[in-house]
């Protein structure tokens, strides 16, 4: 009986795990549809009445590494509904370059945005790498006053292996290499304080491969952990309402989104011997 009980018990796992496979595979097939449209995607914004506010700034959605604009247009849409305002910008070409000049980029896309709207401040949501360009911008270009609320997906803080997939696109630009766990550039990054003021939150997938969540830790910021893979905290539908959930919170709650926060842990140990990159 015990036996016909664990095989009962294996049976149940293999059937969620089957599941969670089929799931994460649609996902990586809505995102792919996205990411084909390209920088030429129509932004949403085009679409509705700018109204903006201290309490409902404009959301800046950055892309990761391999990515364009045409990746987060469904995130961007659905946050849209919700009444945001939404801007994506170009970041080169599949974001291969250095993450210090993408962020030098976003520090003129952002006195633009204060300069011709009045806000004082804005929020960012960025996938991947793009959450590096907005840790970047935050902590060692000035950008922390001008930011309200950060928020992190799936952006692999302390490196990932799976950069090594990109190295041969190494001499088109040094982001592949920013990426790896050895990286001088991420060490730094890590090290440099978070600054008063903005609400960061960092969200990983459980089933994200590419960035897994113990890739996402860092000190000084919430936790959040949800059900899904890489491509799947752009796609999907539960993960945008949490977003939007979190964008309009009361100041200081402390709850993101309906699953609330993952206890902070701290970071995992250092990778040894960081390279020069």
């Amino acid at each position: 009986m015990r036996l016909l009980g664990d095989l009962r018990a294996r049976a149940r796992e293999l059937g969620r795990a089957v599941g969670d496979g089929m799931i994460d595979s649609g996902q990586a097939a809505v995102y792919l549809r996205q990411l084909l449209r390209g920088n030429r995607a129509q932004p949403s914004i085009a679409d509705v009445k700018i109204e903006l506010s201290p309490e409902r700034p404009p959301v800046l959605l950055l892309h990761g590494y391999l990515a364009n604009r045409g990746s987060v247009h469904l995130l961007e849409r659905r946050l849209t509904d919700r009444n945001h305002v939404v801007m994506t910008y170009r970041l080169g070409p599949l974001q291969l370059g250095d993450v210090r000049d993408t962020a030098d980029l976003i520090v003129q896309k952002v006195d633009s945005l204060i300069a011709q709207t009045g806000v004082q401040q804005v929020d960012i949501i960025a996938h991947s790498m793009g959450g590096l360009v907005a840790l970047d911008y935050v902590k060692r270009r000035g950008g922390a006053p001008r930011v309200r609320r950060l928020v992190l997906l799936g952006t692999p803080v302390r490196g990932t292996w799976s950069a090594m997939l990109g190295l041969p696109t190494a001499p088109l630009g040094r982001a592949s290499l920013q990426l790896l766990p050895s990286s001088a550039f991420l060490r730094e990054l890590r090290d440099s304080p978070m600054p008063k003021g903005p609400e960061v939150v960092a969200v990983a997938g459980a089933r994200d491969w590419l960035a897994p969540p113990r890739t996402t830790r860092m000190q000084g910021v919430r936790h959040v952990t949800v059900p899904a893979g890489h491509s799947g905290l752009l796609v999907d539908e539960g993960v945008a309402a949490m977003l939007a959930d979190f964008l309009e919170e009361t100041p200081g709650s402390g709850t993101a989104g309906p699953g609330g926060s993952d206890p902070d842990p701290g970071p995992p140990d250092d990778p040894p011997d960081p390279a020069n990159v």
